[in-house]
């Protein structure tokens, strides 16, 4: 464990945009396509889109510039823009054996989201899962056991202790726990205000995307969570890691044992689309059941999009607006309950990203869009804030302060994906100056499971 000095950290890059741009003619197709694929490499999927387009706009028989938009299109789930870049593919190529196999699972999806379509019932008359699911402890059960409705701490830390011995808990508990959590999130508004007594401290932390044994690290650095140590995790709980069922239960039975020992927010991997594609749905399918996937989703869309500590700091996974002048009450008063939007406030709660250049500019994502340091000080200045605190996006030393220090992005997933070697990070606040102390981490093993083991094969066709 490291204690990190807030210093701003430089921003790394790609590669110099400027002068790459002033080299290319724009005319080569191939010189799109590459720095196509560069972006897909950094998970930059808007921008990859956009080069791949560029490059079929060149060349309309170049195949590689409509394989890399299907791939960027596949990643952000969009089937069907996907489907047709590999026909088109298919049809300049028909020989190809690879992009016969896309094409195939690309249809796959297309179809089995027309059959939901089909089968789907209207909004006012679905019923919740919950009255759908009941199960018995059977007597050989051995796990951690739930007695009456209260979440005790010695289940919590028994369930825990299983999970790092790769034990399951039994679906009777698993349902417990996210049905009281449902009914505790769906009571919260939308925009969570926190209040911090003079001399007490407050954690917050980033992304955790299943790396369930790095979360166990943070609890073992910082203490567990407790109504004298709170906690903040600021979204991106599931997904890519293959322990996201861990992360995630184990969240919320510290929520159910005690509400006001930890606080959730909502990140963009908290919805139907992500986790179809990378992993929290396949996970849940195989270690608990299908139902479960319905209601996690159910669960989701009650999470909380802000929070702000003690009226001064602000804490949202992705990022900032798309307009000036947005208020506080703005977000209290987003309905939240639903799957998340591709443009307007929530949306751009969940997706936005901090660039260096004032002013905004698109997404490299492809969903929100990237702001400067002037959005956030007017923002501040708007609510009489003094900072933002988001997550969302790796980062090399596992946070980065940025925008003349008014906003800070920490992301808590180590070695991210088992590949990226950066470090963990969260920050802990102290009342009344809340000054920002952060404090960074290496990650800890973990079992022989590989990230994005329960990801779709159409994603993995691309890893």
């Amino acid at each position: 464990m490291t204690q990190a000095k807030p210093r701003p950290v430089e921003q790394s890059r790609p590669f110099p945009d400027e002068r790459l741009d002033s080299a290319a003619t724009g005319q080569n197709a191939v010189y799109w396509a590459n720095r196509s694929i560069a972006h897909l490499k950094l998970e930059e999927y808007g921008s990859a889109i956009q080069d791949a387009s560029k490059a079929i706009e060149v060349d309309p028989r170049y195949s590689k510039g409509y394989y890399r938009r299907g791939a960027a299109s596949l990643a952000m789930g969009k089937f069907k823009e996907a489907l047709m870049d590999f026909q088109q593919v298919k049809k300049i190529c028909p020989n190809d054996p690879d992009a016969t196999k896309k094409l195939k699972e690309c249809e796959k999806a297309v179809m089995k989201l027309k059959f939901a379509e089909a089968i789907s019932v209207p909004e006012s008359q679905r019923r919740p899962v919950a009255d759908s699911i009941n199960y018995q402890v059977e007597s050989q059960y051995t796990g951690a056991r739930i007695e009456g409705d209260v979440v005790t701490l010695d289940f919590v830390k028994k369930m825990m202790e299983d999970f790092k011995n790769q034990k399951t808990l039994h679906q009777r508990y698993a349902f417990q726990i996210v049905l009281q959590t449902k009914e505790m999130l769906q009571k919260l508004p939308s925009l969570v205000d926190i209040n911090v007594p003079n001399g007490k401290h407050f954690t917050v932390c980033g992304d955790v995307h299943g790396q369930f044994y790095d979360l166990l690290n943070i609890f073992e650095l910082n203490g567990l969570p407790s109504e004298e140590n709170p906690y903040l995790f600021n979204g991106d709980f599931v997904d890519r890691g293959s322990f996201s069922l861990e992360v995630i239960l184990t969240l919320f039975a510290f929520k159910c044992m005690s509400p006001s020992a930890i606080y959730l927010a909502r990140g963009n991997h908290e919805s139907k689309s992500m986790n179809r594609i990378y992993g929290f749905e396949g996970e849940v399918q195989s270690k608990l059941s299908e139902k479960f996937v319905g209601l996690f989703a159910e669960v989701f869309c009650c999470l909380p999009l802000a929070h702000v500590i003690n009226g001064k700091v602000f804490v949202v996974h992705g990022g900032l607006f798309s307009v000036d002048g947005v208020k506080l009450s703005d977000i209290r008063a987003i309905n939240r309950f639903c799957e998340p939007p591709e443009e307007g406030l929530m949306c751009e709660l969940l997706w936005s990203d901090p660039q260096p250049a004032p002013g905004r500019g698109p997404s490299k994502r492809g969903v929100g869009l990237s702001f400067g340091g002037d959005v956030t000080k007017r923002f501040l200045q708007d609510n009489n804030l003094d900072l933002v605190v988001r997550s969302h996006e790796v980062k090399d030393e596992g946070y980065e302060i940025e925008h003349d220090g008014k906003l800070i992005t920490v992301f808590s997933a180590p070695n991210y994906c088992d590949q990226m070697g950066n470090k963990g990070a969260f920050i802990r606040f102290e009342a009344p100056d809340l000054k920002p102390n952060i404090v960074t981490f290496s990650a800890v093993p973990h079992p022989d499971v590989k990230p994005m083991a329960y990801a779709n094969n159409f994603l993995r066709l691309f890893q």
